[in-house]
């Protein structure tokens, strides 16, 4: 009885939080006036370097982001200069909490409404007005981590988890997986091949109508990677070398 109890409760929050959901999803793709952007920083993997680039971040490491989204957005004619404003918050006491590998559906929605109720609660009290999207961006020494996590971005909740380097050089790259998983937060889908992280043909590259089709001289924010041949495509170096697809716009509703 009490299992039937709990998961009755469980999918009445589901319900009202649907409903938060879609007027969300509203109230951050009318794009009649600027996204406000917070960027948690925290220090993944509790290192010295990590925390002292933690320390030195400043709201101008992130400008690239914004002059990305202006750029972007004006090609589509969207009626907004600055689409996006980011914003640096202070870092959180603790840590995003963690999906475990292989969750199921079950446990995979209380993850994702205990990572809402992080979300909301983090920065409380910061001076800066509350964020429309908050990213908590965890950061890796390069030298100590080869690899990161996989990152995210929930529409559900308007919250992304990025996994990055503690490293200026690394910079562009950064804010190319932030700028990939705030699309996420809008309602943009992958347009990469899971297995392959190819990027798919047409809606994963920037001009599929290019002759000769490669090398492709930018990436789809969504694949990721720019396609130099059928079988090669490697990461850009900055947002200077990302372009939003036709069909990435009209998922955020830069089209309709």
């Amino acid at each position: 009885m009490w299992r039937s109890l709990r998961i009755t409760l469980l999918l009445l929050v589901l319900a009202i939080v649907a409903g938060q959901t879609w007027m969300d999803r509203i109230r951050t793709t009318s794009w009649r006036q600027p996204l406000w952007i917070g960027i948690y920083p925290l220090n993944g993997d509790g290192s010295a370097n990590s925390d002292r680039y933690v320390s030195e971040l400043t709201p101008a490491r992130f400008a690239d982001l914004e002059s990305f989204f202006a750029r972007e957005a004006a090609r589509y004619g969207v009626p907004v200069a600055a689409p996006v404003h980011i914003e640096l918050y202070p870092s959180p006491r603790s840590p995003p909490p963690l999906l475990a590998p292989g969750s199921g559906a079950l446990a995979t929605a209380w993850w994702s409404l205990k990572l809402r109720w992080y979300a909301a609660h983090a920065g409380r009290d910061a001076a800066q007005p509350a964020p429309h999207i908050r990213v908590f961006v965890l950061y890796h020494d390069p030298q100590l981590t080869e690899r990161v996590p996989h990152s995210l971005g929930l529409q559900k909740g308007l919250v992304g988890v990025v996994y990055a380097f503690a490293d200026a050089a690394d910079d562009g790259g950064n804010s190319i997986v932030i700028a990939h998983e705030l699309m996420h937060t809008l309602g943009a889908t992958d347009k990469y091949d899971p297995q392959s992280d190819a990027p798919l043909y047409p809606q994963g590259f920037a001009e599929p109508l290019r002759r000769p089709l490669y090398p492709q001289p930018q990436a789809e924010i969504m694949a990721g990677r720019r396609p130099l041949t059928a079988t090669e495509a490697v990461m850009p170096e900055s947002l200077r070398e990302v372009v939003v697809g036709p069909l990435t716009a009209a998922e955020i509703r830069w089209v309709r």
